[in-house]
């Protein structure tokens, strides 16, 4: 704080945008490791949970249990879409309840593919803002650190005087904003990476359990 006391108006901007930035940064980073901490929990007790009930009307009832998984929504998407098309074949009274032609399958491929899409997007929310600071809070910090030196290099001329005890203090004022870019931008990138390659790793999962699903789902109308 003394520091910042004694530096320009434009250094001073710089740490308090950059400060903001930070704290911003680390609020995004807390959040999103309980989100993503809770979707990766949860969907291993969906997972366990779904193999061994098997049943999808047992399963469907239970999924207040996984309200974080991103499997379960994608279970909860799917069976909707399965039990629409199971109504349309009781109204028809065909006995090839789930069929080709009434576009079973694709239906429900669609609507997995979609609620894939939606928890993605919800998962990968606010990392953008991370990048971000990541990218940019160094050079936020160096633009403030060259008007420092800058600032302290026409106070050595208005001086006349080039001495050490003249110079350190203006450039040591004006490198703290390269300090605190710095520290900005180095838990910014480590949890942008982090979450990112959680994120995957839900990713891969989903795209598994998709395929899961829609085999099941082919398997039964196999059987009929």
């Amino acid at each position: 704080m003394g520091i910042f006391a004694v530096t320009g108006l434009v250094v001073q901007a710089v740490l308090v945008v950059l400060c903001l930035f930070s704290v911003v940064s680390l609020g995004i980073i807390f959040f999103k490791f309980r989100q993503v901490y809770r979707a990766n929990s949860q969907s291993e007790k969906f997972l366990d949970f779904f193999w061994k009930v098997k049943k999808f009307d047992s399963i469907n009832a239970q999924l207040d249990r996984f309200t974080d998984s991103p499997l379960a929504v994608l279970f909860s998407e799917g069976f909707s879409e399965l039990k629409k098309l199971m109504e349309k074949g009781e109204e028809r009274e065909d006995p090839e309840v789930i069929s080709t032609d009434l576009g079973g399958i694709e239906n429900i491929s669609r609507a997995l593919r979609r609620a894939t899409t939606s928890e993605i997007t919800r998962l990968e929310k606010y990392l953008t803002f991370l990048a971000t600071t990541g990218s940019t809070a160094p050079f936020i910090g160096l633009f403030g650190t060259v008007w420092g030196i800058m600032t302290a290099f026409k106070g050595i001329g208005e001086t006349g005087s080039a001495s050490l005890a003249v110079v350190a203090p203006g450039i040591a004022e004006a490198l703290i904003a390269t300090a605190v870019g710095l520290v900005a931008a180095i838990p910014a990138v480590m949890g942008y990476n982090h979450f990112q390659h959680k994120i995957k790793v839900l990713i891969s999962e989903m795209d598994s359990f998709s395929t899961e699903y829609l085999n099941i789902v082919q398997r039964s109308i196999s059987r009929k």
